[in-house]
């Protein structure tokens, strides 16, 4: 069905803007790696050059160019063959995606379920799905055209419903041999790091598809859709506006068997603007953070005239799009107190090659700026508006939810169940993973935490110099923790940190004092909050 979706997306293009709708069927729609459209495009967050030289991309249904279109699924499966990006929406208006299963017939995290564990061997249980070749006695998974011999794992625990980074079976795997169709039995050198029952989900650490792109799009909603499986990551919104997830569902299809539906993250935005809303949604078995919201910081590297700097995407991961546009306002940033130094505005962008960018300003750039080592630059203009609520996380090895943006952002009514990391992260850096910025405006209440890592929530900018606080006005109001541990809430380098009305459930009989941790704050309250003892 590739080809046909295509030509029915390509026909829009004739109704020059006006309203269209393009509905599938309740039906099965397989889309091939072969057929899809490849396309050149570079992805926040995804490979480097090095982990993979050609960028082309996989396309399942190409959306560019385009304006008000919906695509009503009516319930219809697309299902993905091969490592392959199932949709794209790139320089589009008012596009809708709605009332639809995304999911692949060979996804590329193959499961196994472990029966049995000896000194130097285990027997394993291969998920139906997880289709696998042996050869002289080594073991390999194999999908459309891929093939799986070593790289990374996370173990699930069905009885506590979590999980977590782990040693792989497939490392230091000496032979496999087939003892049954599906149940095989792996040896190796020394005891295998498993018990009966856990099941191990594996796969590489390549990222060079998608599960959807969305870029330099405006107002593009993705409503009541069953996200199956994503690979090789997640959905990817960057340098695009208004974006809205409803109703989303990220999670393994009911009687599937399997346990994990992401390669990756699940939700990455990077560099957007305008509204980002992510509400009455599901989000369970991903292999990184199912949400993170960020801005990037890109380093100065030359002032080749009075008004010109030359920027460089510094991580590895990030790079080779355009995110900088006339008219954006930018702010330079001192990489070590990641606190704004002067402000411009954009009068020309370009391209010089695809990690530095090329930006004339309206200003003449002040002397003292030029004499900081590391100086970075933050797009004030792509900084989104963010609300997320009502959502249910669980299945994590990571951390629920990132976020780190100047303008209004509001978490509330979301359940995190047994993340394995924080429940809520508030970073900032500009020498590590670069992901902007600064926080000024952030309320989290009313969200149930649920046994999670800690700290719970980890207020941490990276700045390794103290002069100034990094983030402004956050109030953590009227939220439950249930505790592991005693480490709830710990802050740092914040001006305006009111954490009030919450009640806190630990086993450790510990006081407000040890479940709060502050560090180089200013103006914080602390009040009205409860710690009550309990022996779950």
């Amino acid at each position: 069905m590739t080809n046909k979706i295509q030509t029915a997306i390509e026909k829009v293009k004739s109704y020059n803007g006006r309203p269209v709708i393009i509905e599938l069927q309740n039906a099965d729609y397989h889309i091939y790696r072969e057929s899809s459209s490849h396309q050149l495009y570079h992805i926040s967050n995804t490979t480097s050059e090095q982990e993979n030289p050609n960028q082309t991309k996989h396309i399942g249904l190409w959306l560019k160019n385009l304006q008000n279109l919906t695509i009503d699924g009516k319930g219809a499966r697309i299902i993905t063959h091969g490592e392959i990006t199932g949709f794209a929406i790139d320089q589009c208006k008012n596009i809708q995606l709605k009332n639809m299963t995304i999911t692949a017939a060979d996804p590329t995290v193959p499961e196994l379920t472990v029966t049995e564990v000896g000194e130097k061997h285990m027997n394993v249980r291969i998920h139906p799905q997880s289709k696998y070749v042996i050869e002289n006695g080594q073991f390999s998974f194999i999908g459309h055209h891929w093939k799986l011999s070593k790289g990374i794992a996370q173990i699930y625990n069905a009885q506590d419903d979590i999980t977590w980074r782990s040693w792989s079976p497939l490392s230091d795997l000496q032979k496999a041999i087939e003892l049954e169709p599906n149940l095989l039995r792996f040896i190796y050198n020394q005891p295998p790091q498993a018990k009966v029952g856990m099941v191990f989900q594996m796969r590489d650490a390549i990222r060079d598809e998608v599960c959807g792109l969305i870029q330099y799009s405006k107002d593009v909603t993705l409503e009541n859709i069953h996200f199956a499986f994503l690979g090789n990551f997640g959905l990817v919104g960057q340098v695009s506006e208004n974006l809205t997830y409803r109703h989303l569902t990220f999670e393994p299809e009911f009687g599937s068997g399997r346990t994990c539906a992401g390669f990756a993250d699940f939700i990455q935005m990077s560099g957007c603007k305008g509204k980002i809303l992510i509400e009455n949604s599901r989000f369970s078995g991903a292999h990184d953070d199912p949400i993170n919201i960020h801005g990037t910081h890109l380093r100065i590297t030359e002032f080749p005239a009075p008004d010109k700097i030359v920027l460089k995407y510094m991580h590895p991961q990030t790079y080779g799009f355009q995110s900088f546009f006339q008219g954006n306002e930018i702010e330079f940033i001192h990489p070590n107190t990641l606190l704004p130094l002067a402000t411009a505005k954009v009068k020309k962008a370009e391209m010089k090659n695809e990690r530095e960018i090329i930006v004339t300003l309206n200003r003449t750039i002040p002397q003292n700026l030029k004499t900081i080592p590391n100086l970075v630059v933050e797009n004030v203009t792509y900084t989104p508006e963010v609300i997320v609520r009502n959502n249910f996380f669980s299945r994590i090895p990571s951390r629920g939810l990132l976020v780190t943006t100047r303008r209004k952002v509001l978490i509330e009514k979301n359940t995190f169940f047994r993340m394995q990391m924080s429940g809520i992260l508030i970073a900032n850096d500009a020498r590590s993973w670069f992901e902007s910025g600064m926080v000024r405006d952030i309320t989290i209440r009313d969200n149930h935490f649920i046994e999670c890592g800690t700290p719970v929530i980890f207020i941490a900018p990276e700045n390794n110099r103290n002069e100034g606080y990094v983030h402004r006005n956050i109030h953590i109001d009227n939220n439950r923790f249930q505790l592991k541990g005693t480490d709830a809430i710990h802050a740092k380098s914040v001006d305006g940190l009111h954490i009030t009305n919450n009640l806190f459930l630990t086993p450790n009989n510990a006081g407000i004092e040890k479940l709060i941790k502050i560090q180089e704050c200013n103006d914080t309250i602390i009040k009205g909050n409860i710690v009550h003892e309990t022996d779950y």
